[in-house]
């Protein structure tokens, strides 16, 4: 049984990246391509044991290497989506990305054949067969446990401000949802997953992590799918929030926000700041993050203090003063993924909603 360790926080600031694609044919459409980009071919160095795969065959995962300084990180971003693009023309087929693909209908679609998926389909059933997601996860190195655990905690109320500026899945199995991010409801049908509750100390999240595993809940400890949780192997916090995105750009100013919220936050732990995460009901959390998955860039939310409500334009504003960062803002300020895929299927079709989330280098 797999457990993870308070010694693994040792370093405070590194990052890694996990994008999550989707294999497309020349088309643009989802076809079963993982097989042979992660087993029957070698990938580039760059992707030695950084390209796995995901629960379908046409979802694959790719990993940055440890990053040192967040000034590495767009080459390291770069580097990985390169090798793999060229992996994929290689081989047949085009990577493309968002939350959801507008043309993947899971029921005809294949699983993969690995026993970790196997076992999670058998045991999960109905909400795992139909999980065609793809997402953004951004780790930062924290370098002690409990204070891990605290960012956790305060990082729930920012969850969803980056699901609503990351929101790019409005179709799902071929159908408008008319919400801006169905792949957060759709991957919420999953257990363990969505905002997490308050946990007192790195004692009390490690006696959970335990009693998981001890009651045949989880299998490892990766299936706690939460938006955001500290990574007891890894020695990081991680947001898994985003929706997944063609535009490195975009990526990249969730790995801006995300490096810059965290280093904020571990100051303000150790100057003794008690933080709100207390005050913060899941309810009230949720409430938040459901006005991201319906509204996107439109969005208002209960504010941090739970006194009144916030629009997304003003918390970007906010957020990127407090913070001296400006990627969220230009994301803000563009179109958002919701609404673009959008506009050009009713604009240009389906086709060209297909080419419009071809990955981008």
């Amino acid at each position: 049984m797999e457990r993870g360790s308070p010694e693994s926080f040792t370093r405070m600031g590194t990052l890694g990246i996990e994008e999550e694609y989707f294999v497309v044919d020349d088309r643009g459409r989802p076809t079963s391509g993982s097989d042979e980009l992660v087993y029957e071919h070698e990938p580039p160095d760059v992707l030695e044991d950084r390209l796995d795969h995901e629960l379908f065959k046409f979802v694959i995962e790719t990993q940055t290497p440890l990053i040192e300084h967040p000034s590495q990180a767009e080459d390291a971003l770069l580097e990985v989506r390169r090798a793999l693009l060229e992996h994929a023309h290689d081989h047949g087929f085009q990577i493309a990305a968002a939350g959801l693909h507008p043309l993947a209908r899971w029921r005809e679609l294949e699983h993969a054949e690995k026993p970790r998926y196997r076992s999670q389909l058998d045991r999960i059933q109905y909400t795992q067969h139909r999980n065609t997601t793809a997402g953004v996860h951004v780790h930062v190195g924290v370098d002690d446990a409990d204070k891990a655990v605290w960012i956790a905690n305060e990082l729930r109320w920012y969850v969803p401000i980056m699901l609503a500026l990351s929101a790019n899945s409005p179709f799902w199995d071929g159908f408008d949802t008319g919400l801006h991010s169905a792949r957060a409801k759709i991957f919420e049908g999953l257990p363990n997953t969505g905002m997490p509750t308050y946990f007192e100390d790195f004692a009390a999240f490690d006696a959970y992590e335990r009693r998981m595993l001890e009651t045949d809940s989880i299998e490892d400890r990766g299936e706690l799918w939460f938006d955001v949780r500290p990574h007891t192997g890894h020695g990081t916090v991680e947001i898994r929030t985003p929706d997944g995105q063609a535009d490195p750009d975009v990526v990249m100013a969730f790995v801006e926000y995300t490096h810059a919220l965290v280093k904020s936050l571990a100051e303000a732990y150790e100057d003794g700041d008690p933080g709100t995460a207390r005050r913060h009901r899941r309810e009230l959390l949720d409430e938040n993050k459901w006005r991201a998955i319906r509204h996107g860039h439109d969005a208002a939310f209960i504010d941090r203090n739970l006194e009144g409500t916030v629009s997304l334009g003003e918390l970007v504003d906010q957020e990127s003063e407090r913070l001296g960062i400006d990627g969220i803002q230009r994301v803000y300020d563009r179109e958002s993924g919701a609404e673009r895929q959008r506009r050009i299927r009713e604009e240009e079709g389906v086709d060209a909603l297909c080419e419009s989330l071809l990955v981008e280098a």
